[in-house]
């Protein structure tokens, strides 16, 4: 399978993560940085006192600790399991959240009607075939990384591309080769042309399936990082009959359903729990990607 940048480095546009797994994770979007209070879920602390987290950060980990000690109450994991350091949880806490999630959230199999009805109104989703021909600009996000810092200096980059002049033809490229963290930074962020199946998910969900041309509105987010996207060109894929991809389209609304019972499992626990320097906004900040 390509990588895209032909590198071989994990970046945006390759299909595998480094390091990778399958456990629950909650995420919740990158914003201003919090205070030097230590924030705390009933009592336990979510990071280090000199340990600086943006509020979308302090969320995720507050969410993971609601999880993990509901995890705890179920009789799933326990009492001694404790988080580790800058966030992180031990397999069998991850296992435990992951069983208590099966269990407890009512997740309906969407009927016939419900799938058609995704299905027509979801345009070139379910085309086979597209490709598209991008470049990108990674703002690789690392251990120690400044997430707020690094999302500030990317949304200033791509502010600056989205309105550059039109005598500027290579700014974009002058640009990945001055701040892009992948290889394809030496040749101007070019990723050649790109199928579905050549990307990470999260990267090809926000590049497949629209109309755009040029760079893309807002930052994408990928396991990587940070990413100002440009689509250089595309072309259309064959749309696919509704019996064909019929299993695509019960995955991506049972996906849904998912989300919406996680976000409305995690608004119940944050209710009942005592919190401490950290404010929860689950109806647009945790989900499970």
């Amino acid at each position: 399978m390509s990588t895209g940048c032909g590198s071989g480095v994990a970046c945006g546009c390759a299909g595998d993560a480094p390091g990778g797994g399958s456990g629950v994770t909650v995420s919740a979007p990158v914003s201003a940085p919090v205070s030097a209070e230590v924030a705390r879920v009933n009592g336990v602390a979510l990071h280090a006192p000199d340990e600086r987290l943006d509020a979308g950060e302090l969320r995720q980990r507050a969410c993971t600790e609601l999880l993990r000690q509901a995890a705890q109450l179920a009789g799933r994991l326990p009492p001694s399991d404790r988080p580790g350091e800058r966030g992180a949880i031990s397999a069998q806490a991850c296992a435990a959240i992951e069983a208590l999630l099966d269990r407890e959230l009512a997740v309906p199999e969407p009927d016939d009607a419900a799938l058609r009805r995704h299905y027509e109104a979801s345009g070139p989703r379910y085309s086979t075939g597209e490709r598209v021909n991008a470049r990108h600009i990674l703002f690789a996000v690392n251990e120690g990384t400044d997430v707020g810092a690094l999302r500030r200096h990317a949304e200033g980059v791509l502010l600056e591309l989205r309105s550059r002049d039109a005598k500027q033809p290579d700014a974009f490229g002058q640009a990945a080769r001055r701040w892009s963290n992948c290889p394809s930074g030496a040749q101007g962020g070019e990723l050649g042309w790109l199928r579905t199946g050549d990307c990470a998910p999260e990267f090809a969900r926000e590049l497949f399936g629209r109309p755009e041309v040029g760079v893309l509105a807002r930052l994408v987010h990928s396991r990587f990082g940070l990413h100002v996207v440009e689509v250089v060109a595309r072309e259309p894929g064959v749309a696919q009959p509704f019996e064909a991809v019929r299993g695509a389209v019960a995955l991506a609304l049972r996906q849904q359903a998912f989300v919406t019972a996680l976000r409305q499992y995690l608004a119940l626990l944050g209710g009942n729990a005592a919190l401490q320097g950290v404010r929860l906004d689950v109806a647009h900040g945790a989900l499970v990607q």
